[in-house]
């Protein structure tokens, strides 16, 4: 049995956040020991570095497994992330709708479409990724620092003169 970071069992309508290593998969907790998610073809437990590979993918399946099936020897987690910022909606209508989803291919976008994306979207009507808010700010970042040290050295060639030294001797010559 695969290590839950804390003790909470999980409740109809929960989200499970699953840890793969460089990122988590997301499911939704139906009850019964199973868990609804969207899967592109590499997710699966264990899968490492082959699931970073569902970036490339533009379609995924729904699926409805059992957690342990989906969890495998990963460390998981109940993480009701958005539960102070959104209302949940109702558990029945998140059900239901999260069993019309089985066994449908849907378009897959790491950045627009992936598997928090879907459970967000189920458990609270409005489809999110802390994942991608994150990496969108992780590189938005690293642009900036490489903006401002390019700007810093435009400065400092500007105020000490970029030019070479055979060329200053050449001025001073005539």
């Amino acid at each position: 049995m695969a290590p839950t970071l804390y003790d909470k069992k999980p409740e109809p309508g929960d989200l499970i956040e699953i840890f793969r290593g460089k990122y988590q998969h997301w499911a939704l907790y139906v009850g019964d020991g199973f868990v609804v998610h969207l899967a592109p073809p590499s997710e699966g437990p264990g899968a490492g570095a082959n699931s970073m590979m569902s970036v490339l993918s533009d379609k995924a399946k729904v699926k409805k497994e059992e957690i342990w099936d989906v969890v495998g020897h990963d460390q998981w987690c109940v993480n009701n992330l958005l539960d102070k910022k959104y209302q949940v909606r109702p558990i029945r209508e998140i059900l239901r709708e999260a069993q019309a989803y089985v066994d449908q291919e849907m378009p897959y976008c790491v950045f627009r479409g992936n598997c928090e994306h879907f459970v967000t979207d189920l458990r609270y009507g409005k489809a999110e990724s802390r994942q991608v808010r994150q990496a969108v700010e992780t590189v938005g970042m690293a642009a900036m620092v490489g903006f401002g040290v390019l700007a810093v050295a435009g400065i400092a060639v500007s105020i000490f003169g970029g030019g070479s030294k055979k060329k200053n001797e050449e001025e001073e010559y005539k």
